[in-house]
C-alpha cells in the first residue's frame, strides 16, 4: 500500500498519446470507456491499441488461467512496439494478482479496484518508473456508487452501461467476489446522466452490464425501475440486459419485456451445468428443473425471445453421466446458444480445494462437444426468421464487405450493401443462414 495523496496529481497532460486495452466482460470495456474519457479530459490523445504511444492502460480479467496469461502477453506486446511506454495495469488480476505483475519488467503502476477509476488522477506524465507502484486495498467499498465520467464510446454502436458491480452470491468456482468485492448498485440519477449523454452522442443501444444485474437496487428502486427510467430518454431505443442470475429475474420483468416497446426480448441467463449435484457444488441457488421452468415461462410469455446462456465443462467431480446431462439440457431446452467455459482452478475459491479433478483432455473434448451443438442451435434458431421482416440496428462492415447489425432478440444480421449503415435502423427481409450470421436484403 502507498499514500495515495502522494500519487493525487491534477496536472494536465499536453500532447501526450495514451492507448488502452480491455480483457474480460463487458463490465470491463463499460469501465474501460470512462478510465479512456478521463484521460481525455486530461488532454491525452487517444490512439488505437498497438500504435506507438506514451502510455497504455491495460484494463484486465482474473475469471480464468487463460485470462491471467493473455494479460501478461499483452504487457510484454505493448513494450516491444513502445519501449518507453508508461504502462498502467488495473482491473481484477491488479485486483489479486500485483506480486505477480510486479515481477513484470517495464510496468509502471498497478492499480486495484477501489483507485481503478481514477487512474488518470495518479499519473503526473507519462514516465518511466524505476519500479512499480501499487495501489491496493482489499477493503472495497459496498455504498453505491456515481461514475464522474461519461464513457468513450465513440467506437461502437451499442454503448455498454454500468449499473451495478461486485457480487454477494459467492459461487464455488468464481474469484469475482475476491476481485470486485460486494455488490453495490449505481445511484439511479447518475446512470439516467450518462444515458441521456450517449443519447445525445446517437446510441441508440443501451446494454446495461454490471456483475450481477439482477440485484440492483437504489433507494427502494429495482432493475425493472432502472429500465422505466431509462425508456424515458429520448433517443434511446432499445436497452438491453446482459447476462442475469436466473434466481435474481422477477416475473414483473418478464411480464414487462413481453410488452416493453424498448426492452429487448432477450435474456442471458447462465445455468453452468445441466446437473443437480454439479449444481450444488458450484452453490449455485436453483435445480435443473428450477432453471427449465423459468426458460419455459420466458417463452411463453415473451414472443421471439432470445435465450442465451453459459456453461462451465469439466468441474471438478464432472463425470460423463453429469455431462450428459449439461449437453441434453442444451440441446432439449429453448436456449438458443451456450457460450462454453473450461473450469480454470482459481486459488481462493472453494472448488479449488475440491477433489476429482476432470483430466484437460477429457475438458478439451467435451467443450468442443457443446460448443458444436451451440453452433447448430444458434443457426437453428437463425433458420426460423428466413424469409420474415427484422428490425436491425446496424455496426459495422466486417472483413468480408457485409454490413453486420443486431437484432432486438440477439440475431447476428448481414446485408450486402455499399450504404454506410452505421447506427441506423434498417428493416431486412431474412434470406439465407450463413454459419455466423443471418443474410439479408434491406428493405
Amino acid at each position: 500500500m502507498v499514500n495515495i495523496q502522494y500519487y493525487h496529481l491534477a496536472v494536465k497532460a499536453v500532447s501526450y498519446r495514451a492507448s488502452f486495452y480491455t480483457l474480460g466482460c463487458r463490465l470491463n470495456q463499460a469501465e474501460t470507456a470512462v478510465i479512456s474519457r478521463t484521460f481525455q479530459e486530461k488532454g491525452y490523445r487517444i490512439v488505437e491499441f498497438g500504435e506507438d504511444t506514451d502510455l497504455c492502460v491495460i484494463n484486465t480479467c482474473s475469471v480464468t488461467e487463460h485470462s491471467e496469461a493473455k494479460c501478461r502477453n499483452i504487457i510484454r506486446s505493448v513494450l516491444r512496439k513502445s519501449p518507453q511506454a508508461f504502462v498502467a495495469v488495473t482491473g481484477c488480476y491488479a485486483q489479486i494478482g500485483a506480486e505477480n505483475l510486479k515481477k513484470i519488467e517495464g510496468v509502471d503502476l498497478i492499480v486495484g479496484t477501489e483507485y481503478k477509476m481514477k487512474v488518470a488522477q495518479y499519473i503526473q506524465t507519462p514516465s518511466k518508473l524505476p519500479a512499480p507502484v501499487v495501489l491496493h486495498t482489499r477493503r472495497i467499498s459496498r455504498d453505491n456508487f456515481t461514475v464522474e465520467a461519461i464513457g468513450n464510446h465513440s467506437e461502437v454502436t451499442r454503448a455498454n452501461l454500468k449499473i451495478q458491480d461486485g457480487c454477494d452470491f459467492f459461487c464455488t468456482f468464481c474469484i469475482i467476489p475476491f476481485t470486485r468485492g460486494r455488490e453495490r448498485s449505481r445511484k439511479l440519477g447518475d446512470l439516467l446522466r450518462e444515458a441521456e449523454e450517449l443519447a445525445r452522442q446517437g446510441h441508440k443501444e443501451v446494454v446495461l452490464t454490471g456483475v450481477n444485474i439482477g440485484r440492483y437496487f437504489d433507494e427502494g428502486r429495482t432493475l425493472l425501475d432502472a429500465v422505466k427510467a431509462l425508456e424515458g430518454i429520448d433517443g434511446i431505443e432499445r436497452i438491453r440486459i446482459t447476462s442475469i442470475e436466473p434466481t435474481t429475474i422477477q416475473e414483473d420483468l418478464v411480464d414487462y419485456m413481453a410488452s416493453s416497446p424498448k426492452l429487448c426480448p432477450y435474456f442471458h441467463v447462465p445455468v453452468q451445468s445441466g446437473d443437480d449435484k454439479i449444481l450444488k457444488a458450484m452453490n449455485r441457488r436453483y435445480t435443473v428443473k428450477d432453471y427449465l421452468q423459468f426458460v419455459e415461462r420466458v417463452v411463453q410469455k415473451v414472443p421471439d425471445v432470445g435465450l442465451g446462456t453459459d456453461m462451465i465443462v469439466g468441474f471438478p467431480g464432472e463425470g460423463d453421466a453429469e455431462f450428459e446431462n449439461s449437453r441434453r439440457l442444451l440441446e432439449e431446452s429453448p436456449l438458443n446458444y451456450a457460450h462454453v467455459f473450461s473450469y480454470s482452478r482459481r486459488p481462493g475459491t472453494r472448488a479449488a480445494k475440491m477433489d476429482s479433478p476432470v483430466h484437460p483432455e477429457t475438458i478439451k473434448e467435451r467443450s468442443k462437444i457443446l460448443q458444436q451443438l451451440s453452433r447448430k442451435k444458434r443457426q437453428n434458431f437463425y433458420s426460423r426468421y428466413v424469409g420474415r421482416t427484422v428490425r436491425v440496428l446496424f455496426e459495422t462492415r466486417n472483413e468480408e464487405g457485409i454490413f453486420t447489425g443486431l437484432t432486438a432478440n440477439y440475431i447476428r444480421v448481414g446485408a450486402i450493401t455499399n450504404l454506410d449503415l452505421s447506427r441506423q435502423f434498417r428493416d431486412v427481409r431474412i434470406t439465407e443462414v450463413l454459419e455466423d450470421m443471418a443474410l439479408g436484403t434491406l428493405l
